[in-house]
């Protein structure tokens, strides 16, 4: 559930985007990665491209509480960020919707926002502030966490995508890494309980 880097831009329009099965390269999203790592998981794709935490809390009801599934990553915050909201207003968001999830006994992953290319000094310094504060409320809450932003980022430079084609979202390689440290999150927790 999430932003762009759910939906798989650029590469990929999610199947809310362009119903009913998505349009593009599939392999540019993460949710084609957990599937391919689990064959026998059903994943589905709730990203919208451009949606701020907001509005993907607008969603929420319909896209994963009305699913009753068995978890849900929980993926925004970027383009708050980048339209110059604060970082309390995505909190705000961000922490309902762990608390929905928490009530409808679905397993939460609070994932970190993702760097993007064109940060400024004051963006970059509210993705840290804000990915600490999803790692320190993921463990207060209970629920599982995972550095998605680790995964993508450049080793050299924290602040940048390592691989990307349009600078603001990682490439089909990202998102295969993505893919790959959100699935072993959510087994972890399967096998554990």
């Amino acid at each position: 559930m999430g932003d762009s880097t759910t939906a798989g831009s650029p590469g990929f329009l999610s199947p809310l985007e362009a119903p009913p099965n998505g349009r593009g390269d599939s392999e540019s999203q993460y949710a084609y990665w957990i599937k391919k790592a689990y064959p026998e998981w059903t994943v589905l794709n709730r990203g919208v491209n451009g949606e701020r935490s907001d509005e993907v809390l607008a969603r929420f009801e319909r896209h994963v509480l009305s699913e009753a599934g068995n978890c849900v990553v929980i993926l925004a915050g970027v383009n708050d960020i980048y339209q110059g909201a604060s970082v309390e207003f995505t909190k705000k968001h961000l922490l309902t919707m762990y608390e929905k999830a928490i009530a409808a006994k679905i397993t939460a992953v609070a994932a970190t926002v993702l760097p993007y290319n064109t940060a400024s000094i004051g963006d970059a310094e509210a993705i840290h502030e804000l990915n600490n504060w999803i790692a320190n409320t993921a463990n207060r809450l209970g629920i599982l966490f995972c550095d998605t932003n680790l995964a993508v980022r450049d080793p050299r430079d924290k602040d940048r995508l390592f691989s990307t084609t349009d600078g603001l979202h990682p490439d089909v390689s990202g998102y295969r890494k993505m893919g790959q440290v959100l699935a072993e999150t959510i087994a972890r927790k399967a096998k554990i309980g």
